[in-house]
Parts: structure tokens; C-alpha cells; sequence
């Protein structure tokens, strides 16, 4: 005898009913994250876009397209790159001379004054670390005025005449000593306080069991806490390499008369069209030219950076 054939159950196909329902639903909203999200995209890179097609377009071709358009037909120059690049290069040079020595102190001196007022319990401790903590607060107005009188009083060019006779030594690079001073000074607070952050997430048994071994105060940090700092040097790095990079405000009170020889790339950006506000592919240009050093420092550290900010060792 031969069996009859089984009648599909009512829950199983309202079960697939419910399923493929849901499924469309999903791809449905899926689609419209998407859509929203390139929508984001387009939007928050198209002043990014609309000035890369600026910098290689003619002062004729800007002047009759739109500024998101590429240039079309005899509209492409390289020529405002360029007059840029020349017009900047020995800028580039001081602000590298500026940048990295202000970013490297800031983000040493900030390493050990955390480190010091965090791993270790001392009289006092707490005052400083509200110091240190104000010391974020001070806007860069409020010191104008004493820097530049400072700056009148100390001659730095005197004070360092030894070093000018040296071979790749230029005067003007006194003026550059003042920044970097400054520059540091102004950074301490904020990469201790980010060290800080950092080092209370250490292990405390690790820093007793090195203190029990015998190891000094200088070792445990030398070989110890200095090794699983690369991640928060980089986020200290990054940031405050982009800060000095970026200063202008500090580089027009301290430099003399505009900067002249010592003039970093945004005393130089500030005035490479000369004031003709019509020539604005150039000024695009110069603006791609001085943002590529701290690009180029993003994608360098940009792996060590992510695990900073995540606090990964």
C-alpha cells in the first residue's frame, strides 16, 4: 500500500512567509543605511573634491564652471601648484624645523610628568595635576602679550651665537628656537593629561613586581612604561604635530615683521597670492601643499593612533 502524500503544514508556510518577509525588510533598510551613508560621504568630502578641482583649473576655467567640476578641455594647469610649491618651499622647511622637535619634546616631557604623577604617590601630587589640568584652559590670548614681552628681553640669537656658524645653520632659525619653546611649553598639559588617561589603565601589580625586583624609579619607566607608550605617543604625536603645524596666531606675535626668512607655511600661505583674493587656484594649490605633511604623519601613525585612542597597549 502506498502512502499519501503528507499536507503541508499551515505554521511551516507561515513560518517561510514570515522569514522571507523580514528579509526584505532588512535588505530594505540596508539599502537606505547605504544610501545615506554615501550621501554623508558626498557631502562632508565635496568642499575636499571641489577644491582639488579648483587647484588644477585656470583662473578662466574657474571663473565659467562650477567648482566641483573637473576641467574641461584647455581648463587643466598644474601651473598654481607650481607657483605654490616655490613660493612655499622654504616655509615647508621652517615648520618642519618647528613642528618636529615642539612635537617630540611636548610628547616626552608630557610622557615623564605623567608618568611621574600617576605610577608614583607623592606630597603634592594632586595640586600639580590641577595645574597641569588648568594649564589646557589657558587660551593662547591670554599670553600674547607676555610671550612677546619675554621674547624682547631674551635674545635668543645672542644666547645660541655658537650655533650659527655651524654648518646648515641660518640665523633666522633663533626666531624658530622661540616657537619651538613656546610650542612646547603650550603642550605639556594637554599630552600629560593624555598620558595620564593612559598610565591609570596600566597594570599596578606589573609596577609593584618591577618596585620588589629592585628596579628604580628611571628604569621601570625606561623599560617598562616607555615600551608600552608607542600607541599614546602616536595620538600625542599626531595631535600636537597638527597643532603646531597649524599655528598661525603664535608665529605673527613672536616672529619679527611677519616672519621673514623664519616664516612657516602658514605665514606663507596667509600671503602667497599676495593679497589677490581672484587667484584662487592657487590658493587651493598652496592649502593642498601645506596639509601634506600632517597627511602624511596621519598614515604613518594612523595603526598605532587607532590603538592609542582605544587604549591597546
Amino acid at each position: 500500500m502506498s502512502s499519501a502524500p503528507a499536507s503541508p503544514n499551515p505554521d511551516d508556510h507561515t513560518r517561510r512567509e514570515r522569514i522571507e518577509r523580514r528579509v526584505r525588510d532588512t535588505d530594505g533598510r540596508r539599502a537606505a543605511l547605504y544610501v545615506l551613508l554615501l550621501g554623508l560621504v558626498a557631502f562632508y568630502l565635496a568642499p575636499l573634491e571641489a577644491g582639488l578641482m579648483t587647484a588644477f583649473k585656470t583662473t578662466d576655467a574657474f571663473n565659467r564652471t562650477v567648482p566641483f567640476l573637473p576641467p574641461f578641455g584647455g581648463g587643466f594647469t598644474v601651473e598654481p601648484w607650481e607657483i605654490a610649491f616655490d613660493a612655499m618651499s622654504n616655509a615647508l622647511v621652517n615648520s618642519l624645523l618647528l613642528a618636529v622637535p615642539a612635537t617630540v619634546l611636548s610628547a616626552t616631557l608630557g610622557s615623564i610628568a605623567a608618568y611621574g604623577l600617576t605610577t608614583i604617590d607623592w606630597k603634592y601630587q594632586t595640586a600639580l595635576v590641577a595645574l597641569f589640568i588648568a594649564g589646557i584652559f589657558i587660551p593662547y590670548q591670554a599670553v600674547l602679550v607676555p610671550l612677546s614681552r619675554l621674547y624682547a628681553i631674551v635674545n635668543t640669537q645672542e644666547l645660541l651665537s655658537f650655533l650659527w656658524d655651524l654648518p646648515l645653520m641660518r640665523e633666522h632659525y633663533a626666531s624658530l628656537v622661540n616657537l619651538i619653546v613656546t610650542h612646547t611649553a603650550y603642550g605639556i598639559p594637554i599630552t600629560f593629561l593624555l598620558f595620564r588617561g593612559y598610565y591609570q589603565s596600566l597594570s599596578d601589580e606589573m609596577i609593584e613586581a618591577a618596585r620588589l625586583d629592585g628596579a628604580s624609579v628611571y628604569s621601570i619607566y625606561r623599560n617598562i612604561v616607555l615600551p608600552l607608550s608607542k600607541p599614546m605617543f602616536a595620538v600625542t604625536l599626531i595631535y600636537q604635530f597638527t597643532q603646531v603645524w597649524n599655528d598661525l596666531l603664535f608665529a605673527l606675535v613672536i616672529l619679527p615683521s611677519g616672519g621673514g626668512a623664519a616664516a612657516p607655511v602658514t605665514i606663507a600661505l596667509n600671503s602667497l597670492t599676495g593679497g589677490i583674493v581672484e587667484s584662487f587656484n592657487t590658493q587651493m594649490a598652496g592649502a593642498f601643499v601645506a596639509a601634506l605633511p600632517t597627511l602624511l604623519v596621519y598614515v604613518l601613525f594612523g595603526e598605532q593612533f587607532a590603538k592609542g585612542v582605544a587604549g591597546e597597549a
